[in-house]
């Protein structure tokens, strides 16, 4: 065995020592739950929703924040940094059930399509995951259908929640500047 293969096993001893002693150090509960998330006791769900996304006007969820030098000449506004608080609504219709919010952050972030960076945050304000939020991160070619975006995780229900989101623009009124997306989301989650 050579120095790299003795390096790796020293290495390797080394990160299972560093575990053991990271395990030692949590709480009875905070074992419980890391066993039962590596001993498979997970949920996967399917949820359906929908944001409603109000661009300009009064009461507009969504606000420019910060742009380059060339957002103005862009086709694809690169550059542009979003912030937004949209409504989350079970159903289309903007006075649908309200479940939560979706908060986050997206950039303008292609120079030859149109497409965003986002990391965006559903938080649910109500029903059974009241408490909650999942958390998605990637690429979203705005128009493109079936836009595919991971769920990187989440919190209270949906602790290190993984998945993904299909989205797709439901509707778009360029008088009002108003658009609601709908969602589709695969998620796995620790049983709890």
């Amino acid at each position: 065995m050579g120095n790299l293969g003795v390096f790796f096993k020293i290495f390797s001893l080394i990160v299972a020592m560093s575990s053991l002693h990271a395990m030692s150090q949590l709480s009875k509960q905070e074992k419980t739950w890391f066993q039962k998330y590596y001993l498979g006791k997970k949920e996967v769900t399917k949820l359906h929703f929908y944001v409603q996304d109000k661009l300009s006007g009064p009461n507009k969820t969504v606000y420019e924040v910060s742009r380059s030098n060339i957002t103005s000449i862009s086709p694809t506004s690169f550059g542009q940094v979003r912030v937004l608080d949209d409504l989350l609504t079970a159903g289309p219709d903007r006075n649908s059930t309200e479940l939560g919010r979706a908060q986050g952050l997206i950039t303008f972030a292609d120079l030859k399509q149109s497409a965003l960076a986002m990391n965006l945050n559903f938080v649910f304000t109500s029903g059974k995951y009241n408490g909650s939020t999942l958390c998605i991160l990637g690429r979203n070619p705005i128009l493109e259908r079936d836009r595919e975006l991971p769920i990187v995780g989440g919190t209270g229900i949906f602790r290190m929640a993984r998945g993904y989101s299909i989205s797709n623009t439901y509707s778009y009124d360029p008088i009002e500047d108003y658009g609601v997306i709908e969602y589709t989301v695969y998620v796995t989650y620790v049983k709890g």
